[in-house]
């Protein structure tokens, strides 16, 4: 019945009436995303209709009521077969301003326009392989790459922005040629790189430094949605970058890094959006080079400096030990360097951790992220072992038992997903520089067995990377309990004492339990 009126009303032509009959239907179909398949031919039709409207000059407010029904109705996929033509989609391209070179978007009244317009083209290109066929045809990534240069500094215009970002993402998923098109022809990288700078309101203190305001407020919903959609764009953009050729590639990267560990030292407007915002930074950081992830570290401000002399300055003198705890702790330096952004990597890792569940979704990426750092990085690493692999005190219990950051890791290397356990016991094997020897001090010789044996390292050994001596980290504790401790068994804790079998039955009493020993081996 609704289908019918507003069919019928659409098709008798009066503005104003068809303003209100389509607002009561988008009211009322909101939250509707199944469709009787009954009044499939009055849907279809419906959408004809509309599209015939909108090709009128109509008040914008009818417009946006026509726009947010279609939207309504392209959820359903055998609706957009009829609908689905290249005259359809150049009128949707009209009205959400993509054909248009040197429009500018001034007219603030025409906003809700384009945003309903963009969010049926998300709609109709993700449920329609003909739309995307024509999108192709039609080149939509260039004329959205150039909506996005007309808005990409002005905040008030958003929604456009977030959704303009979301249908250049859908593209790119959906046609690997559009991924290459936006990389070189367009050149998305540093487009995509400049919205997010732009969403983060990002002021550059050096080349590859932002600055970071710990007390500032978080992100807008606004902002955040616009920098999420960026963040999976560009992930689609650089997903083949594994190499850098060019000097202005590794310029371009390292930038987009730098944003990025921007990006995981601010915080969205809940706790879910903030998750969000840093795993899906967490994923474009994985098609970063590794050679130039070296930004996600930098040498201390000056006023970071002058902090923490001011610190040090009011511990005494014979209080190092002390001062080496507040060096490290409170601002996450490690020689000069501020690690902030690898200890919010490293949280992060943390919390996947503790969820107990989608290991290989949410946890691999930034384990594999912190392995490939760590491995080509040794500042990293050597930040990354003080925290996860911190000198070895506990030597009584089994190094899968407890709560720490190693002890969750170490249950990981014997996870039943093989691989989980593989790039968490190769974590593990790359913060001990691939030393067989430390690999087993700290996770036990059964724990560590599966990557030894891949490696073909089970007799001992290293890797085949080379890493920097480092001054023994022994503790005390470990040296004393070094004779007696497991590396060769599986538990990886200390040997259990062994009563002497003379303790138990003294020589001059043998010839009592001899013959009672003879009874039942011959019983058996």
């Amino acid at each position: 019945m609704d289908e019918e009126r507003a069919l019928y009303i659409v098709r008798a032509g009066e503005a104003g009436a068809i303003e209100r009959v389509l607002r009561d239907y988008s009211d009322k179909h909101r939250a509707t995303f199944k469709f009787e398949p009954t009044d499939e031919d009055k849907r279809k039709k419906l959408c004809e209709g509309i599209f015939k409207v909108l090709i009128k000059d109509i008040p914008t407010t009818c417009q946006v009521s026509c726009l947010e029904v279609l939207r309504i109705l392209s959820r359903d996929k055998k609706v957009l077969v009829p609908v689905t033509t290249k005259e359809n989609m150049q009128i949707l391209l009209r009205l959400a301003k993509l054909n248009e070179l040197d429009d500018s978007l001034e007219k603030v009244s025409e906003f809700p326009v384009i945003v309903e317009s963009l969010k049926c083209l998300c709609n109709i290109v993700f449920n329609s392989q003909m739309a995307q066929q024509l999108s192709l045809e039609l080149n939509l990534a260039a004329k959205l790459c150039n909506l996005l240069r007309k808005c990409k500094d002005r905040k008030f215009i958003n929604d456009i922005k977030c959704f303009d970002l979301r249908l250049l993402f859908l593209l790119s998923l959906l046609h690997t040629d559009i991924r290459s098109q936006l990389r070189y022809e367009l050149q998305g990288l540093p487009l995509l790189t400049q919205v997010l700078e732009s969403a983060f309101s990002i002021k550059w203190t050096d080349e590859y430094e932002s600055a970071i305001d710990h007390n500032g407020p978080p992100l807008s919903p606004q902002e955040t949605d616009c920098a999420i959609e960026a963040l999976k764009a560009l992930f689609n953009v650089t997903v083949d970058s594994w190499k850098v050729h060019k000097e202005s590639d590794s310029h371009q990267f390292r930038v987009m890094a730098a944003v990025l560990r921007h990006c995981l030292l601010i915080v969205g407007p809940t706790e879910d959006k903030t998750e969000e915002l840093h795993s899906n930074a967490v994923n474009l950081l994985s098609n970063v080079p590794v050679s130039c992830l070296d930004v996600l570290i930098c040498p201390l401000t000056h006023e970071e400096t002058a902090q923490e002399a001011t610190t040090l300055d009011e511990l005494p003198s014979n209080k190092t030990a002390e001062k080496e705890t507040v060096l490290k702790n409170n601002t996450m330096v490690y020689n000069g360097m501020n690690m902030e952004a690898i200890h919010v990597l490293l949280n992060f890792m943390e919390k996947r951790i503790d969820k107990g569940s989608s290991y290989r979704e949410g946890l691999t990426p930034v384990l594999s992220l912190l392995t490939e750092c760590s491995r080509a990085h040794r500042n990293i690493r050597k930040f990354l072992k003080d925290q996860v692999l911190p000198p070895l005190r506990d030597v009584t219990n089994r190094p899968e038992v407890g709560s720490t950051v190693r002890n969750k890791l170490v249950r990981l290397m014997t996870h039943v997903d093989l691989g989980v356990k593989q790039i968490a016991a190769e974590f593990l094997f790359v913060l001990c520089k691939e030393r067989v020897d430390s690999l087993l001090k700290y996770t036990g010789y059964g724990n560590a067995a599966g990557l030894l044996a891949a490696r073909g390292l089970l007799a001992g050994g290293r890797g085949d990377n080379w890493y920097s001596e480092d001054e023994d980290t022994d503790t005390e504790e470990y040296k004393n309990a070094k004779p007696k401790y497991c590396k060769h068994i599986p538990a990886g804790g200390l040997l259990t004492a062994v009563p002497s079998t003379w303790n138990i039955c003294p020589p001059d009493s043998c010839h009592i339990l001899f013959p009672h020993l003879l009874q039942v081996f011959t019983q058996h």
